[in-house]
């Protein structure tokens, strides 16, 4: 396979085409306010139905979908086949005692996406007939859990896939797993002498570390090293391109990026090589316009400005071989296929061709030789591997119970409240809410000017909130949803308490309103009647999900089932594979969750790998409390409470083994 490799129609022929992820017709969603709440699609719940509400098909497909029974499947292998019920997985992992929240990472997936990049690619330069090869990395800062780097080394092998470190930490990691002949080590970030000196002796372990110089004293540190050890450097370099992404990360590149050199500062650290004999030492150009680039002309516009610094550096003298466009691939978070910033208005084969095409443009009027193109794709490689699965822990809900008629003797206000309740008809809906909502503030003030009762208040927003439950169920019905009943949805919804630390699990939606897919993964075969946000177990006012994908819009609550305290309600949080493990933090001290990798086998799954998630005592340590020093000191505290007797002997034990069972258990609930 590796020899094959060498020559792009032999890629193209050896390589299953993985690269089908066209653009599908459904609607752009834009970022507003509206709750997408209209007539139901369907008179009757179905499969179907589910698959819309949640919009599945957008961003699952190929390894997620709902079966007839209502459960979410998961199909590690692709369109390759080979599925797995979700449901029925976590059940399996819960006899194994593995306790939710857990995060399941597939394996296979894992390797899907790999396989499915380099196909693009091969078919790319087959394609165009391009005479040059695509030989990839993985960015470590994007998910430096061991398991996963092994994993995603295993199988990037056969195409001579390598890593990208941003860190001397990540380099320690790159050194010591990546262990595959001639797949490549780009060093980024951060370089200090021993950083470098480092890089350059891995050269003597028969590695092909690259050492990417992003600031201008880095030039000179590289020269000093070299003629220190006597080891010659491979050597790249990271321009700051005037081409701008798009959305949030659009600020990695221009004048004012954090990284990269300028063109004057690029001149001169040619000059600076070439007088240390050294020119022939850098070998790479290196670009990065940014995470989750949703535009493909944005990329096009980075590909046709950087080639063209590759041609000039090689003119000056350089002995370019590697173009490296950085990351940028994005994923379809809300399946819509947009420019929107949660998704993308490209697929893969797409990126892969205009990557391509666009090098070879620039290098063929020159008669330049074609580089060895590396991307950096590290979200479009990791983000689908992963599924985050969690209950529900009990709700908060507005009840409306059916009312009692009003009294004549009853005060005018609750009188009014009544009557407006028994008007209410799909004909005045609109009317009526604006009534019910005047007459539940007068009652607010009539209460906080004493002439109003406790009951009589309680009375009122009762009767209220029946007029609201009433006028809620006729909007649904109708065609289009009135403007200011949009708002009667929020007054309206339940918060759903789930079993899950956002910082710990999912940061980047507290920190950048990112949007992961959300959903239900059992139950859909049921009509959700419910509209809720999510709350986390963290004591904190952002620990909270209010925004998720939709058919129209991002939408601030999320359809689900009612909850049923005798039956377990299960939530699965998708396509987070990438950063969200290594930037959780211990917000009121929950730790990691459970792990699990699952690779599917002809009889079902295998667990590879299990890691149990952070016990109590561990986080603990992490903030320098000792296990024995605390349980220490509450037995000090219990043999005082013996002395003056405000507890017995009995209740001190019980006290202490629960103390000392609780430190070793995990830090979220057991339901």
């Amino acid at each position: 396979m590796v020899d094959q490799l060498d020559k792009s129609s032999d890629q193209a022929s050896q390589l299953p085409d993985r690269s089908s992820d066209l653009p599908s017709p459904n609607p752009p969603l834009s970022h507003d306010s509206s709750l997408g709440l209209g007539k139901s699609a369907t008179p009757r719940w179905s499969i179907e139905a589910s698959e819309e509400t949640y919009r599945i098909k957008g961003w699952g497909e190929p390894y997620f979908a709902i079966s007839a029974n209502g459960h979410v499947t998961v199909s590690p292998k692709g369109d390759r086949g080979g599925s797995l019920d979700l449901v029925d997985l976590v059940h399996g992992l819960q006899k194994r005692n593995l306790q939710l929240p857990i995060l399941i990472r597939f394996s296979d997936i894992l390797a899907d996406r790999i396989e499915r990049l380099n196909a693009c690619f091969a078919k790319a330069i087959a394609r165009y007939s391009y005479e040059g090869r695509y030989k990839g990395v993985f960015p470590v800062k994007c998910n430096q859990q061991r398991h996963l780097v092994e994993k995603l080394v295993e199988f990037g092998a056969p195409f001579l896939f390598g890593l990208e470190a941003g860190s001397k930490p990540e380099l320690m990691i790159g050194l010591a797993l990546l262990n595959t002949p001639g797949a490549l080590l780009i060093c980024n970030g951060y370089k200090d002498q021993e950083y470098i000196e480092t890089a350059i002796l891995a050269r003597r372990l028969g590695k092909t570390p690259i050492i990417v110089l992003e600031q201008a004293d880095e030039v000179d540190m590289a020269i000093a090293a070299s003629q220190k050890l006597g080891v010659k450097p491979i050597l790249g370099i990271r321009a700051k391109l005037n081409s701008r992404g798009i959305g949030r990360w659009g600020t990695s590149a221009g004048d004012r990026a954090k990284f990269g050199l300028t063109m004057p500062e690029i001149v001169t650290a040619v000059d600076k090589l070439r007088e240390a004999e050294l020119l022939d030492s850098l070998q790479l150009l290196h670009f990065h316009i940014g995470s989750q680039i949703s535009d493909i002309s944005v990329i096009k516009d980075a590909i046709q400005e950087a080639s063209q610094i590759y041609v000039q550096l090689s003119k000056l003298g350089a002995a370019m071989q590697y173009l490296d466009v950085g990351g940028g691939l994005g994923v379809d978070y809300d399946g819509s296929k947009t420019n929107f910033q949660a998704s993308k208005n490209y697929n893969m084969q797409n990126y892969a061709n205009d990557v391509v095409a666009g090098v070879k443009d620039a290098c063929v009027p020159h008669q330049l030789a074609m580089p060895t193109l590396v991307s950096e794709s590290g979200r479009a490689i990791a983000s689908h591997q992963s599924v985050l699965i969690f209950d529900v822990l009990g709700t908060s809900e507005v009840v409306a119970t059916q009312p009692e008629p009003a009294r004549d003797d009853e005060d005018l206000i609750i009188r009014n409240l009544w009557e407006t309740y028994e008007s209410i008809s799909p004909e005045n809906c609109q009317e009526a809410y604006h009534d019910a909502l005047k007459f539940k503030d007068d009652a607010i003030s009539a209460f906080r000017l004493g002439y109003l009762s406790l009951t009589d208040r309680a009375r009122a927003e009762r009767l209220y909130w029946s007029c609201c439950e009433q006028i809620q169920a006729i909007a649904r019905t109708l065609d289009t949803m009135p403007e200011h009943l949009a708002e009667l949805e929020a007054a309206m919804s339940s918060i759903y308490y789930i079993n899950l630390s956002i910082f710990q699990s999912a940061p980047d939606t507290w920190g950048i309103d990112q949007v992961f897919p959300v959903m239900p993964i059992h139950r859909l075969n049921e009509e959700p009647t419910q509209r809720g946000s999510l709350a986390d177990l963290t004591c904190d006012s952002d620990g909270k999900i209010d925004q998720f994908i939709g058919t129209k819009s991002i939408k601030h609550l999320l359809e689900l089932h009612s909850f049923k305290p005798e039956q377990p309600y299960y939530l699965g949080m998708f396509l987070n594979g990438a950063y969200q493990e290594i930037m959780g933090n211990l917000h009121n001290l929950f730790g990691d969750t459970n792990m699990v990798h699952i690779q599917l086998t002809p009889q079902g799954y295998e667990i590879e790998y299990v890691v149990k998630g952070d016990t109590m005592e561990e986080v603990l340590g992490y903030v320098q409390y000792s296990r024995e020093n605390l349980v220490e000191r509450v037995r000090k505290q219990t043999e005082v409470a013996l002395q003056t007797n405000q507890m017995s002997i009995e209740e001190s034990q019980r006290l202490l083994q629960n103390y000392e069972q609780s430190l070793g258990r995990y830090t979220y609930l057991s339901v």
